[in-house]
């Protein structure tokens, strides 16, 4: 069984919010990437980028000479219809991993794990440091 925490109380709410970071190889390639072919809001902060997420939260993204990139998703976006998704942005030069069993992708590297419930309707993909991202369905 699954028990939810719960929040501290009877003293005041240390946390103000929060935010996530990741390292990148090179911040232009990084800012057109995540501006132009992903539509995201960039900004230019601290030799890194800002990334706004349209629920209003954002990531930060950082420089890293020796940048080793995760082996894990480090950034999930979600959609509402994977397939368009897909179709948009392989159309914008994104290329969908594909990868076989236990979470084995179609053609178009989406995982349709709802349809079994094994897991979400996702597909994966790399930004230009190599981090992997996805993109899910709601």
């Amino acid at each position: 069984m699954t028990q939810t925490a719960k929040a501290r109380t009877g003293k005041e709410a240390m946390f103000t919010g929060g935010f996530s970071t990741f390292s990148i190889k090179d911040v232009g390639k990084a800012k057109e990437f995540y501006g132009e072919t992903l539509g995201l809001e960039v900004s230019e902060e601290m030799e890194g980028l800002n990334l706004g997420i349209p629920d209003g939260d954002s990531l930060f993204l950082y420089p890293k000479e020796d940048h080793k990139p995760a082996t894990f998703t480090v950034f999930n976006l979600k959609v509402d219809d994977i397939a368009k998704a897909v179709e948009d942005l392989s159309g914008r030069g994104i290329k969908f991993l594909q990868y076989d069993k236990p979470m084995e992708t179609d053609e178009n590297g989406i995982f349709w794990g709802a349809k079994d419930c094994s897991g979400p309707n996702i597909a994966w993909f790399e930004d230009p440091s190599a981090n992997i991202l996805s993109i899910i369905e709601n």
